[in-house]
């Protein structure tokens, strides 16, 4: 059911699931602008990221949150906290899943933790493309609205479609009267050196190999406009371990090279303007377990 009334509806939108079922993926194509960062390692989301989208007659605040997960240290937990609060703070969640793994344990944590809101869920079932027997899909639906009532389900393809008419539809049902609270033309409440961070631990997540990622952390030294509008970005990628750095380092810089030039061009698509990146690798043992370690990237509050 369209709200076709003459009237501006505005508020927020959940986006929840376990780790690596497309929710960044979901969220950027929803927007229109890659804002949160993809990657296939679980758990690439760390903080509630807000993204807005704009229609004729709504304004939604979609907030992209990390996976929900069983926690194996002090980040883990932060990430997990973060998930859940914003259940109790949005107008509608969506839970995505993907049809084309099976459901586990991870998805039926999640359902418990929606039976203890009052928020609309929308189940999204995703990655559709993947399933080989489209003929599967109804059954794969049917095992979770038979545990849950949710408001509606839709199935998308996160990846290949580049609209979700039938989605925006059913979360503008559940948002209340308002204005845009935001212009038009802002499409993420998140400053430019956090997202310039974000694209850069992108591209390592995507570069490094098993025992890298998680241990991941980018702080932005330095973030300045010159007179020429050029940007210059210096920035401190974090690990655990020394062997770590040689991993992200690369032989003879190669790697950390490469890392570079794929997030330079990322964060010149985003912000229009010419970008030098300088990046240094440092050591910061087990910094996710350390509260002060954490409460600098950002990570607690």
């Amino acid at each position: 059911m369209n709200k076709q009334d003459g009237k501006h509806y505005s508020g927020f939108a959940a986006i929840v699931g376990r780790p690596n079922v497309g929710k960044s993926t979901l969220t950027n194509g929803l927007i229109g602008e890659k804002i949160a960062i993809m990657s296939d390692r679980p758990q690439t989301t760390r903080n509630k990221i807000m993204c807005i989208m704009n229609t004729d007659n709504a304004q939604i605040m979609f907030l992209d949150t990390p996976g929900i997960h069983k926690p194996q240290h002090k980040l883990g937990q932060y990430m997990v906290r973060a998930a859940e609060s914003t259940l109790h703070e949005v107008d509608v969640v969506l839970f995505v899943v993907d049809v084309s793994e099976k459901r586990g344990a991870g998805e039926d944590y999640i359902l418990e933790q929606l039976r203890r809101v009052k928020t609309p869920v929308i189940l999204v079932a995703n990655k559709i493309d993947k399933l080989a027997d489209k003929g599967k899909l109804f059954g794969i639906i049917e095992s979770y609205t038979k545990d849950f009532a949710f408001a509606a389900v839709v199935p998308v393809s996160a990846l290949q479609d580049t609209e979700f008419p039938g989605l925006v539809s059913e979360i503008t049902r559940y948002l209340p009267e308002g204005p845009a609270y935001f212009p038009d033309d802002m499409i993420t409440d998140q400053p430019e050196r956090i997202i310039a961070a974000e694209m850069i631990r992108e591209k390592v997540l995507r570069s490094t190999r098993d025992e890298v990622p998680h241990s991941i952390a980018v702080e932005i030294d330095e973030f300045k406009v010159r007179d020429n509008d050029d940007i210059y970005i210096r920035a401190n990628i974090f690990v655990e371990r020394e062997s770590q750095k040689g991993i992200v380092i690369g032989a003879k810089g190669s790697l950390l090279k490469k890392i570079g030039e794929q997030a330079r061009r990322d964060i010149e698509s985003l912000l229009g303007n010419k970008v030098f990146l300088d990046l240094w690798v440092k050591v910061k043992p087990d910094w996710r377990n350390k509260d002060k370690a954490l409460k600098q990237f950002g990570y607690e509050g």
